[in-house]
């Protein structure tokens, strides 16, 4: 078995016009541990899936190929004061053929533990589905019960459409089969599930003066985000936790994400940071002599010989850049990488020390390097292959890596290539639909009660929103964390910045929900008076 950090990495793939393209890198990035939430999670799994580290392909490892371990910790009961339910969601909100009032059944969890009722108007939490089945966001976001508790909520997890259980068509293989039902799949149906789901949901429970409150991570959090600037009138606010909502078109540079991977290596080791900078020649250097490869091989205990020294590279820019990504306490990864690296005995050459710094993030026996080849089954593929087309890319020297510039012909025809060529990805769709130009000045003028958090340590923090917009829009970010960590469990561990963070969020909540009473308050005395007022 081959572990990194914690994780069994059995498939990558190789694929030279992968090289330029960074799809699979989002995939895995975001979407896989976006499931785990949690280091403590991580460290005790092991998990056998594809990547394609290079660049961002259009993602499709991990559904198909976890491993039993994994399936076991994903499906893993959750307590008794989680109950399931499914409801008949309407598969197209935008159009009025008939097909369009098909439904399918849509998986949500509540967990009413905590909630003080309806007759209250006790608030209502509900965490926006992401790329991942709900169980394992239920299980591991446990900020928000923790917010439940503190303000007498009610829990609903809503699962996102052709995701885990809630596939339309009635299979998975239907669902997926072309392009035609696939082309259901998108934020902004996702959305408009949320939002009939919850009316739904509030009728039947008399609570439709309860004030509801939209959280997510990652690409939940961008949904959040958007679920309150789309439907203003369904969530009175919003808690985006590691929501990168400016990571589309050129709004951020897009080597921003391997610039804060950089920047996080060279704050823990300038020697370690060098050291990785130079060992991308001495890798060529070494593959361009006679058994180079299977010298190669040797020197990072690859469990097959090697291809090509493309496929080395990719899987030590994946180490380096998840390393990056989840090194939240109590973890400290990108530490351990480099402690290796600059502890390696003196005299040893550079490819030496940086195999010893993949050792420490991987460990024993060897490393697997395997082929795979990206699936028209994967969903995330299909959403980076249609909407979510984030142009992550690098420059020569600007980064610790070398150059791989982002390029859309070859990002399209790798989509292409898969789901055929009616699918043209639409990289400017997002800013269209949701906006992210001029950030400041447009939130600033319709937005509120939105928090984006952040921990600067999170590569993906380099496409957050990391200024306060407005007075209720708002920046809550820490110096040290990384990608999602407020949303996870407190624990009594937890360091006093992190702790900090939260309990600001807290407090911005609390507000939120006192303002909605004041003025519901004020609202029904205004009726009351009126009544009064016509009898007499």
């Amino acid at each position: 078995m081959v572990v990194v950090l914690g994780i069994d990495i059995g498939l990558y793939f190789e694929n030279t016009a992968c090289r330029t393209f960074k799809q699979l890198y989002v995939y895995m990035r975001k979407r896989f541990f976006d499931f785990i939430k949690s280091s403590e999670i991580q460290d005790r799994m092991a998990i056998e899936m594809g990547v394609c580290v290079s660049a961002m392909y259009p993602g499709t490892a991990r559904l198909g190929m976890v491993s039993k371990s994994m399936k076991s910790a994903l499906n893993a009961e959750l307590s008794s004061d989680f109950a399931t339910y499914y409801y008949n969601q309407t598969l197209d909100h935008f159009n009025y053929r008939p097909e369009s009032y098909t439904t399918f059944q849509q998986r949500y969890l509540i967990n009413s533990a905590y909630w003080g009722g309806a007759n209250s108007s006790s608030p209502i939490f509900v965490y926006t589905g992401d790329e991942a089945s709900i169980v394992g966001v239920a299980s591991y976001a446990g900020f928000m019960v923790h917010l439940a508790s503190q303000f007498k909520g009610l829990l609903l997890y809503i699962e996102h459409r052709y995701y885990g259980e809630s596939v339309p068509f009635g299979s998975k293989d239907i669902a997926f089969n072309n392009t035609n039902t696939l082309g259901y799949f998108s934020s902004t149906q996702a959305l408009a599930d949320y939002a009939e789901l919850i009316t739904n949901l509030k009728e039947n429970l008399s609570a439709e003066n309860c004030p509801v409150i939209a959280i997510g991570g990652s690409y939940g959090g961008m949904l959040a985000s958007w679920f309150r600037l789309k439907y203003p009138h369904i969530v009175i606010g919003a808690l985006a936790s590691s929501a990168p909502i400016l990571y589309f078109d050129d709004i951020t540079p897009e080597n921003g994400y391997d610039s804060i991977v950089t920047k996080d290596f060279r704050e823990t080791s300038e020697t370690c940071y060098s050291t990785i900078k130079q060992s991308w020649s001495e890798i060529d250097k070494v593959a361009a002599q006679p058994n180079g490869l299977a010298n190669l091989s040797q020197i990072f205990r690859t469990c097959e010989p090697l291809n090509s020294s493309q496929q080395l590279k990719l899987y030590l820019e994946f180490s380096y850049e998840v390393s990056a990504q989840y090194d939240n306490p109590p973890a400290h990864y990108v530490s351990d990488i480099c402690n290796a690296i600059d502890g390696a005995a003196e005299g040893t050459s550079i490819l030496g020390r940086v195999a010893e710094g993949l050792n420490a993030s991987s460990g024993p026996p060897c490393h697997g390097i395997y082929v795979y080849n990206p699936s028209h089954m994967d969903e995330w593929f299909w959403q980076t292959c249609t909407e979510i087309v984030m142009p992550f890319g690098r420059g020569d020297n600007d980064t610790m890596f070398e150059a791989a510039p982002f390029d859309l012909k070859n990002y399209t025809k790798n989509c292409q290539d898969v789901f055929g060529v009616s699918v043209t990805p639409r990289p400017h769709w997002i800013t269209t639909e949701f906006g992210g130009h001029d950030i400041k000045s447009v939130l600033g003028n319709f937005a509120s009660n939105i928090i984006f958090s952040n921990g600067l340590r999170d590569p993906y923090s380099s496409g957050g929103v990391l200024q306060d917009i407005s007075d209720s829009v708002v920046a809550v970010y820490t110096q040290q964390g990384a990608h999602c960590l407020d949303l996870l469990t407190p624990m009594p561990t937890d360091p006093d910045w992190l702790v900090a963070q939260r309990d600001k969020e807290t407090k911005i909540v609390a507000l939120w929900l006192a303002e909605y009473y004041a003025k519901r308050k004020l609202d029904v005395e205004k009726l009351e008076l009126g009544t009064w007022i016509n009898d007499q």
